[in-house]
C-alpha cells in the first residue's frame, strides 16, 4: 500500500467525515491519522486524513471524492507521501534563518525540495553553493523593483514552485506579487505580531521595556505584517538586556519559527481560515 494525505475544507455540514472515511474503508484502505476542526465563528470545516491504499484503487477513490466534493462544495487536495513541496527562498544579507532552514532540510526534518535561492545581495551565495542550491543575484533599486519581481515570478512559474519562503528578505513585495501568490508566501517577522510591526521591532520593544520578545511566521498579504499567522514563539527578557542582546536572542527564535512554519506547511497541516490559520499537530 502507498501512503496518502487528504486535505479538505468547506462549510461545516453533517456526515462529511463519515462519507470520507467510508470512501477509504470501502476500498480496503487503512486510515492512520485524522484531524478535524469546525470553526464556530466562520462555520468553516477543516479536515486532514492520512491513509494507506493500493495505488490501483486511487482512480476509484478520486471518482468517489469528486462526487463528495460536488455535494459539499469542498476544496480538496490529495498528496502521495514523499511528494515534496518545491520551495523558493528569498533572502537578503542576514543569514541565520537561511542557514537554519537549509540545515533542517538537509537533515530530512523538513520534507521540501529547495529549487532556488534568490537574493538582492550576494552575502548568502557561498551558503547556497555549499548546499548545492542554485543562487541568483537580483539587485534591487528604487526604479527596478517591479522588474526584478517579474524575474522572480518567472523562476517561480518555470520551476513549479509551491511556496515562496522569505528568510529575512527585507523587501516589501508589490500588491501584484502578493495577489498572484496569495497563500503561498511564508514570511518571518522579527516580532511577536500583531505588536511592533514594521522596521526596528527590537528597538520598539526595548523602548517599551517589554518582558517578552518573540518572532512570528505568517502568510504574506497586501497588508504589511497582517497575514494569517502560522507559528509564533517567545522568550523572556528584562531591563538589563540591550537592543543588541534582544536582536541576538531574537535571531535564534526567528530561525526556529520560520523552519517550524515551513515544516507545518510542507506536511499539509496548515489551512487558511480568513485572517487566521488552522494548524493541526
Amino acid at each position: 500500500m502507498n501512503r496518502y494525505t487528504l486535505k479538505i475544507s468547506c462549510l461545516d455540514k453533517p456526515s462529511i467525515i463519515s462519507k470520507l472515511t467510508s470512501a477509504i474503508s470501502d476500498l480496503k484502505g487503512n486510515i492512520t491519522d485524522l484531524d478535524q476542526y469546525s470553526d464556530s465563528q466562520t462555520k468553516n470545516f477543516f479536515f486532514r486524513m492520512m491513509f494507506k491504499l493500493e495505488e490501483s484503487n486511487i482512480p476509484k477513490l478520486l471518482t468517489t471524492i469528486e462526487a463528495i466534493k460536488a455535494i459539499f462544495g469542498m476544496k480538496i487536495s490529495l498528496y502521495q507521501e514523499n511528494t515534496k513541496k518545491r520551495i523558493l527562498i528569498l533572502c537578503s544579507k542576514q543569514q541565520h534563518c537561511l542557514i537554519h532552514l537549509l540545515g533542517k532540510v538537509k537533515q530530512g526534518a523538513i520534507p521540501v525540495e529547495i529549487s532556488h535561492i534568490l537574493s538582492n545581495h550576494t552575502d548568502c551565495e557561498a551558503i547556497a553553493a555549499y548546499h548545492n542550491v542554485p543562487f541568483h543575484h537580483l539587485p534591487i533599486e528604487k526604479d527596478n523593483k517591479r522588474e526584478q519581481e517579474i524575474l522572480i515570478e518567472r523562476v517561480i512559474d518555470e520551476n513549479k514552485i509551491d511556496y515562496i519562503v522569505l528568510a529575512r528578505y527585507m523587501q516589501i513585495l508589490s500588491s501584484e506579487f502578493c495577489k498572484k501568490y496569495e497563500g503561498q508566501i511564508i514570511n518571518i517577522h522579527h516580532s511577536f505580531l500583531p505588536g511592533f510591526k514594521g522596521a526596528n521591532p527590537y528597538k520598539q520593544a526595548h523602548e517599551r521595556g517589554v518582558k517578552i520578545i518573540g518572532a512570528t511566521s505568517h502568510f504574506v498579504t497586501e497588508d504589511l505584517d497582517e497575514g494569517p499567522i502560522i507559528c509564533q514563539e517567545t522568550i523572556r527578557v528584562n531591563h538589563h538586556h540591550s537592543v543588541q542582546e534582544l536582536t541576538r536572542f531574537g535571531s535564534d527564535i526567528e530561525s526556529v519559527v520560520l523552519s517550524r512554519a515551513v515544516k507545518h506547511v510542507a506536511e499539509d497541516k496548515v489551512f487558511i481560515d480568513g485572517k487566521k490559520t488552522v494548524v493541526f499537530k
